[in-house]
């Protein structure tokens, strides 16, 4: 099919794709004249203002807020609440949908400039919220599902990457300087999510890099190999394959790939830094995936109608979210096992710890601790300065006299220790005393 005829096919296909994984369209029972019995008044559902206009636009800051509002009231199994403040005094919202003990946490639009991820994250929430279907019910008894529609609210306003102080959010996952990586810090500490999905969008180089959809896992060598089987599990076999049956072209965020043969070219992006969220969340022994849609016009006819182009990056988000969801349906178990395991492997204070590389980048020699220390020394002007950042991270600590602390890697975030403070960590937060008997 010619690319001027893929894009109302694919966002009818995405529609029914919700009907397919138990999450219908929003229709409301009525009962039949005549039988006696009252009629139902059909429920009024919120749409956003991307829908209202047929994507014209974007979603508004207020349009969010009066939607988020009317998803609130929808019933008992919803809340939205504010969990941070930006610099510019706008919230940062959480929206918590369904009560079962699988915890999902969808982040969308981190960079205030890529808002198709926001869009389908909001209309995905009111569809689900607003289904009354047994199979949507089942799904929301089963998971615990945690949406932060507008992860940069200030970015968002101003249509730009950074926040309102021009800071990467992106690149704030273990220093934590923002208000909004403070936000999700504390947050995935709290809720422990078990899979962490980020929405993106990038701008396409033809014809090396150009797929409607592009996805990545946690390439951090210090991931728990359970946890970084089941990301690339979910990425290969459920999102990629989704957006595959919904029309759409995928591959492997930062990947330069040849058009002729499609074998790699050249990395562009995607490395291991702790600092990004996929890998940080790789870390914390969650699932990851970073997700990202093409924004730059398919066809003439997105670029003369600019409406075309919004649709069909929402809709390419919608379906890699339906992978997502099937995911979830499919490998609970494996999922759930992987990330406890993983939590408690640092207990055991066994093994290498990696300060650099990826999984497609071996560590160079001096980036590995064979032998890592038991423990790290923190002064009493250092620990004051990083005291905060440990306790939104969660790691354990332990107070010294004088003010210092002890920080031993024994714990579950064995791993994240070294990379916040070891004196050859890329991105430390102190050059730490490395304590090599505890």
């Amino acid at each position: 099919m010619s690319r001027t005829h893929r894009t109302p096919r694919r966002v009818l296909t995405v529609t029914a794709g919700l009907a397919a994984l138990a999450l219908p369209l929003l229709a409301t029972p009525t009962h039949a004249a005549g039988t006696g019995t009252a009629s139902v008044p059909p429920v009024q559902v919120p749409r956003t203002g991307f829908e209202a206009t047929d994507g014209a636009r974007w979603t508004t800051g207020s349009e969010e807020t009066a939607f988020l509002d009317a998803v609130d009231r929808s019933g008992p199994h919803v809340s939205v609440r504010r969990i941070g403040t930006t610099a510019q005094g706008r919230p940062l919202r959480l929206a918590v949908l369904g009560a079962g003990p699988t915890t999902v946490l969808l982040i969308c639009s981190q960079h205030g400039d890529e808002p198709s991820g926001r869009e389908a994250c909001l209309s995905t929430l009111r569809d689900l919220a607003y289904a009354r279907d047994p199979g949507t019910r089942r799904f929301l008894a089963r998971t615990t599902l945690l949406v932060v529609p507008t992860a940069n609210p200030d970015g968002r306003e101003a249509d730009t990457r950074g926040n309102s102080d021009g800071v990467d959010i992106n690149r704030d996952h273990i220093a934590l300087r923002t208000a909004e990586g403070r936000a999700l810090a504390a947050l995935i500490r709290d809720r422990r999510p078990e899979l962490v999905y980020d929405l993106h969008e990038y701008s396409a180089t033809p014809p090396y890099y150009d797929k409607d959809l592009l996805a990545l896992w946690p390439r951090n060598l210090n991931t728990d190999p359970r946890v970084h089987g089941e990301s690339r599990t979910l990425s290969e076999a459920y999102v990629r394959p989704a957006a595959g049956r919904s029309g759409y072209s995928s591959g492997i965020y930062g990947i330069w790939t040849d058009p002729v043969t499609g074998e790699p070219v050249k990395q562009v992006a995607g490395d291991g830094q702790e600092r990004i969220l996929r890998n940080a969340a790789g870390l914390k022994h969650a699932v990851g995936l970073l997700v990202e849609t093409r924004e730059d016009a398919l066809t003439a006819g997105e670029q003369s109608d600019p409406a075309r182009n919004h649709r069909r990056r929402v809709a390419t988000q919608r379906a890699a979210l339906q992978g997502a969801f099937a995911y979830l349906d499919a490998r609970r178990g494996p999922l759930t096992a992987a990330t406890a395991h993983a939590r408690h492997t640092g207990f055991a204070d066994r093994g290498p710890i990696l300060l650099g590389g990826a999984d497609n980048d071996p560590a160079e020699p001096a980036e590995i601790l064979h032998d890592p220390p038991c423990a790290y020394r923190l002064t009493q002007t250092q620990y004051a300065s990083v005291a905060d950042v440990l306790r939104l991270h969660g790691v354990a600590v332990r107070g010294e006299s004088g003010g210092g602390a002890l920080v031993p890697l024994r714990q579950s975030l064995r791993a994240l220790v070294p990379l916040l403070l070891d004196p050859e960590a890329a991105f430390a937060l102190t050059r730490g005393e490395r304590v090599e008997t505890c």
